[in-house]
């Protein structure tokens, strides 16, 4: 796992800190780029890289608001990683992923996410890029072993304990987690819909429309 800022203003000496701050739990293989366009006086920490989950974050103690956004295999990634550790979260937003992150009924069919493990490579990832922006994307370099044990990792480690999120956002036109399943995994949860494919954020302006 690893955390890096994408956003974090440099605060003068002798001034409060900013008060506001988002830490993203990114989904697999898609990198920060896809949230850069959201507005909002919040400082932004970005998650992501699977293969273990040890890392801590940083320090978010000094900001009076700390708000989560997990997407994808950020979601139970997150809910694993959260699992004996404080909690620094006042809102907690999950996106297009499932706390049972392979599952014929409430997430990946695991014949899908066999198939995906058993058989990529770096033409494999341009399709999967397609399916994920609902069109097809620029050529991307892949390291293709690493990505295939973070999905081995997401896989092994299964069901993840819920860590009480506050909305749930489902894509209905998600080509990656079934929007039938997300409906099926989050019944009776705070669900919003949103006519988008896996990658939604292009929709949005803000971190407040996301969090809302």
């Amino acid at each position: 796992m690893q955390a890096r800022w994408i956003r974090q203003e440099q605060v003068p000496a002798g001034l409060a800190s900013r008060s506001k701050a988002v830490v993203v739990f990114g989904g697999w293989a898609v990198g920060p780029q896809v949230f850069a366009h959201l507005a909002g006086e919040q400082d932004v920490l970005f998650v992501d890289d699977y293969r273990n989950l040890d890392q801590d974050l940083p320090d978010l103690s000094t900001y009076v608001e700390v708000s989560l956004v997990a997407w994808s295999f950020g979601v139970a990634s997150y809910a694993h990683w959260q699992q004996g550790r404080s909690d620094p979260f006042q809102r907690k937003i999950a996106v297009n992923g499932s706390l049972i992150p392979v599952s014929r009924e409430f997430g990946i069919p695991p014949v899908a996410m066999r198939k995906t493990i058993e058989s990529l490579s770096p033409e494999a990832y341009q399709l999967f890029l397609s399916r994920v922006f609902g069109a097809r994307q620029p050529l991307a370099e892949i390291d293709v072993a690493a990505r295939r044990a973070e999905l081995e990792a997401v896989e092994a480690r299964g069901a993840a304990p819920d860590p009480g999120f506050d909305r749930i956002w489902i894509s209905t036109r998600d080509k990656i987690f079934p929007p039938a399943n997300l409906a099926r995994a989050w019944a009776g949860q705070d669900l919003r819909q949103t006519p988008a494919p896996h990658m939604p954020f292009a929709d949005f302006a803000s971190w407040h429309e996301v969090l809302a």
